[in-house]
């Protein structure tokens, strides 16, 4: 066993190498638009690594083989709109028929019908907001590292929920992506087939720690992209904004783009900020509303008054530059 982990490290490596050629032969890369946060054509869909960690997880460990199965369905309809876009329709079909696989295996299913409906409704929306956050180099890499690892944390040190390898074998499948992707100028982008195979993968470790401890704090382990992600919403929503339709408005986007932030800062500090959100959350004996209240708050009043001011600054450089 104590080779196991370096081996399949290689074979990881080694996909990726071989991903990259078939990437270049068939020009299955990333092109920037004016709404892109890059600036030169990089290779796509290097996160089919996430969706081969899962078929792994099929074979070693057949009692998780349904969520598994659904992880790497939804990575191949994904991999597939990351070359033709697919009709919406097409998508949510396979999206919800793999979360209804994941809660199949959950048990969920057998919950009442509301509760079922609203696991539905996180759970799709986690996995859609988790690909929109997908916008800088290293920012869902980082961000998916600091996840994992504090459900590992859980896992080992505060209640055994789930086999150790479903947690470390995307862990290491993430690492060996940010090799190539946690740089200046990116070897690849994860594509939607990295962002939203990965994301259904969290959501299913998530889920199931929440079932069996039946704390619901553990939400918050994705506190930092739900706070963003709400509230870039409630700003287009009220700028009256198609909210289906790609934008510059993330914070992180506007730190990229606007203030010209190295983007492995920023998706650093994203990373590090949930981190401490993390720790939080397992370390500070508080009744669950209290933490909810107690992490939100802040987050929520320090976003929208440091993006307005950023936004507000930003303005007024323009326009005293057009004067």
């Amino acid at each position: 066993m104590i080779y196991f982990y370096p081996a399949v490290a290689i074979v990881f490596f080694a996909i990726m190498l071989v991903y990259f050629r078939i990437a270049a032969r068939y020009n299955i890369v990333d092109r920037p638009n004016e709404r892109s946060s890059h600036t030169s054509l990089t290779i796509r869909g290097g996160g089919v690594i996430f969706p081969i960690a899962c078929i792994l997880i099929f074979f070693l460990y057949p009692a998780y083989q349904l969520p598994a199965a659904g992880a790497v369905a939804i990575g191949i309809i994904s991999f597939i709109d990351d070359r033709v876009t697919l009709s919406s329709k097409i998508r949510l079909v396979v999206h919800f028929t793999a979360v209804t696989m994941m809660f199949v295996a959950l048990g969920i299913m057998k919950l009442p019908v509301l509760l079922i409906i609203v696991s539905y409704f996180f759970a799709i929306g986690i996995i859609n907001v988790y690909n929109f956050m997908d916008g800088i180099n290293g920012i869902t890499g980082g961000y998916t590292l600091a996840v994992l690892a504090g459900l590992q944390y859980v896992n080992n040190s505060v209640v055994s929920f789930i086999e150790p390898d479903l947690i470390w074998l995307p862990m290491l499948a993430n690492v060996v992506f940010l090799f190539f992707n946690f740089r200046k100028k990116a070897k690849c982008f994860a594509g939607d087939v990295g962002s939203i195979t990965i994301a259904f993968w969290i959501v299913f470790l998530i889920f199931k720690l929440i079932l069996q401890t039946h704390d619901f704090t553990y939400i918050l382990f994705l506190a930092i992209y739900g706070v963003e992600s709400v509230l870039t919403i409630v700003q287009r929503l009220m700028l009256r904004q198609n909210i289906f339709e790609a934008h510059r408005l993330h914070f992180y986007q506007i730190l990229a783009n606007e203030y010209k932030v190295p983007h492995l800062l920023v998706s650093t500090c994203y990373a590090i900020a949930q981190v401490i959100v993390i720790i939080v959350v397992i370390a500070i004996p508080l009744h669950p509303l209290w933490k909810f209240i107690v992490i939100l708050a802040p987050l929520a009043v320090s976003y929208v008054i440091v993006k307005r001011y950023l936004i507000t600054k930003h303005s007024m450089l323009k326009l005293s530059q057009n004067k």
